[in-house]
Parts: structure tokens; C-alpha cells; sequence
């Protein structure tokens, strides 16, 4: 059952989302050949610290039974990482893309947002998978103030992706967000039979607030995990992308939390 808030509770959970989008705006200009992915997270654990804020994703429980908690503040994926890639050494190349997914706790309440990065000059098809991530985040943003249920969105958004000729990644879906980073509702980037107006559909009502998340591969739709027990990868090597706000349903329609101050993104 989704949680609702209130106005003023919503108010609470901008702050937190302005952070993060401030933290996004120390590391846009780091994101180039020879940065390692550590360096990139170090600059965002520093970031939030500084302003009191407590990081969501460090320590977080691992879902395989016995795996290692996440080691950092970050996610940090390159090329055929889709998501839950773990900064450290690896210094990011000419043509690479990086998605960086991030969120924090600010006075009990939580922001997370995500964005892929073009690393230098990026082959423009790869570049056109970015694109097509990043609109059909927006798309979803413009949609969800005027439909009645969440698959009514989620259906656009699938056609959207598959129309580019690229696949919505399945494994992994958005989520209701709150005082904890996950809560529910859950809220995937396709619809599957059964689903609309079904019981794990939702209405699209004002005190709602989730974070929206497609994941879109350039080839086939299928993940696995990487040894470290974290990274998820596509199965057929190619790239994927990943973009996230944190969004509310207001009486006036959505409120993108994870926004800048004039309501601009990454």
C-alpha cells in the first residue's frame, strides 16, 4: 500500500532532493578520460557529509543471502554495466558512458536521482541510447500528472523504448521513496500481463512521491550479476543507460524533487 504525504512533508523531501542534484553538479565537469570512478564517488561522499546528510546507498544489505553490504555512496556503472557498479580504480575512457546513481537522507527524508554521462566524444548510436533513457524519464515526468493509474505511464514509457529499437530492462524497477529510499509502491518502466488495473497497479494521486527509474539496454532486455555480487550487466555485453528523478504528485500537478532550483535536471 503506498504511503501518501503532505505538503509539508513533501517541502522536507526537496531538500533532500536539491542536494542531490547539487551533488550532481560537482561531478558533471569530472566525468572525462583518465577520472577513476572512485574519485567521482569520494567528491559525492564528501559532499554529503559536508552538508550533514547521510548517504543511502553505503551499507546497504545485500539481497544474496551472505553477499557484502554496498561498499560506497555511490553506483557506478560503465558500458555494459546497467546498474549497482561499485566505484574504485577504474578510470573511465574516451567513448565510454557512465550512469552514477546517488541519493541521501536530509533531516529524515530521502532524495535519489540518477543520470548516464557521454564520456568525451561517445559513437552515436550509443549516444542516441542516452538520449532515448533520458526522454523517456521525461516523458514519464509529463505523463504522470495527467493519467489515473501508474500503468498507464509505464505503458507509454515501454512503447517508447521499444519504438527506438532498444529493451526495457525488467529485473529492476523504480519505487516509492519516502523516509526510507524504498518503499512501496513499485513502479516498473513496462507493463506485463496482468498488470494494469490489477493489484500492483496504483493510482496516480497527489501525496504519492517515487522515484522513476528506466534502465534500457541497447541490445536484449537479459542482466546478470557480476562476481563482486552487486554489478548487474547486460547478458550480450552491450550498453545500457539509466536515468532516475524522485518525483511528487501534487494538487498542481508533479513536483520534480530531484531537480535544480529553476526545475532543470542534470
Amino acid at each position: 500500500m503506498e504511503i501518501l504525504r503532505s505538503p509539508r512533508e513533501i517541502a522536507q523531501m526537496r531538500k533532500a532532493g536539491l542536494l542531490v542534484w547539487e551533488a550532481f553538479q560537482l561531478i558533471r565537469d569530472m566525468v572525462r578520460p583518465g577520472v577513476t570512478t572512485g574519485q567521482i564517488n569520494a567528491v559525492i561522499a564528501g559532499f554529503f557529509a559536508q552538508h550533514g546528510a547521510e548517504p543511502l546507498f553505503l551499507n546497504y544489505p545485500n539481497s544474496v543471502e551472505g553477499g557484502p553490504p554496498f561498499p560506497a555512496v555511490t553506483c557506478i556503472s560503465v558500458n555494459r554495466e546497467v546498474v549497482h557498479g561499485i566505484p574504485g580504480k577504474r578510470q573511465l575512457a574516451e567513448a565510454d558512458i557512465v550512469s552514477i546513481d546517488t541519493g541521501c537522507r536530509l533531516g529524515g527524508w530521502c532524495g535519489d536521482a540518477a543520470a548516464t554521462l557521454p564520456v568525451g566524444r561517445v559513437h552515436p548510436d550509443t549516444l542516441r541510447l542516452v538520449e532515448v533513457t533520458r526522454d523517456v524519464l521525461h516523458l514519464a515526468i509529463d505523463r504522470v500528472g495527467r493519467a489515473k493509474w501508474w500503468s498507464e505511464v509505464a505503458e507509454e514509457m515501454q512503447k517508447f523504448v521499444r519504438g527506438a529499437g532498444f529493451s526495457v530492462v525488467e529485473d529492476f524497477v523504480g519505487h516509492g521513496i519516502g523516509r526510507k529510499m524504498h518503499e512501496d509502491p513499485q513502479v516498473p518502466n513496462f507493463v506485463k500481463r496482468g498488470f494494469r488495473r490489477g493489484r500492483h497497479d496504483f493510482r496516480l494521486v497527489p501525496g504519492l512521491v517515487i522515484a522513476v527509474e528506466p534502465m534500457v539496454n541497447f541490445g536484449g532486455k537479459e542482466v546478470r550479476m557480476a562476481a563482486d555480487q552487486w554489478t548487474q550487466v547486460t547478458a550480450d555485453g552491450r550498453p545500457s543507460a539509466h536515468f532516475e528523478h524522485t518525483i511528487a504528485l501534487t494538487e498542481s500537478g508533479p513536483l520534480v524533487l530531484t531537480a535544480g532550483p529553476n526545475g532543470e535536471s542534470w
